[in-house]
């Protein structure tokens, strides 16, 4: 029986680029780096989560040069927040690029669509209290 997501796999071209955007940016925190045979084996998550996310380079995933015109992943993540308004704005300080100029709201609750350096979107969520 399955038991737990371990990994989620974003392709980047820049590690070192990803690992800036993703704690200083985001506000994640460094799990693993280790250089591994098949290439550097480096993760983020939220504190106290489980769930970590693989910045995995595109060339050590392809084996080829890594190509920043190479269409990124849709929605690799989804980020959940209990207040996205605040972190949004902490986000945009720290120099995160969105889709909106604002966080937008839903019937589900809260939206907003971060892009990394390498297109990836990341989807920010605050759900709808009852």
């Amino acid at each position: 029986m399955l038991t737990n997501i371990m990994y989620v796999t974003v392709p980047v071209t820049d590690q070192d680029r990803a690992l800036e955007f993703y704690t200083q940016g985001l506000g994640l925190e460094k799990r693993i780096d280790f250089p591994g045979p098949d290439g550097r084996f480096l993760t983020v998550g939220v504190p106290d989560s489980p769930v970590e996310i693989l910045l995995w380079s595109q060339a050590a995933a392809t084996g080829q040069p890594a190509d920043p015109g190479r269409p990124a992943a849709s929605w690799p993540v989804f980020l959940e927040s209990d207040d996205l308004r605040r972190d949004f704005e902490i986000m945009r300080r720290r120099g995160v690029t969105f889709e909106d100029p604002e966080p937008v709201d839903y019937p589900f609750g809260i939206r907003a669509e971060a892009v990394d350096p390498d297109g990836n979107r990341i989807a920010l969520r605050q759900p709808r209290r009852p």
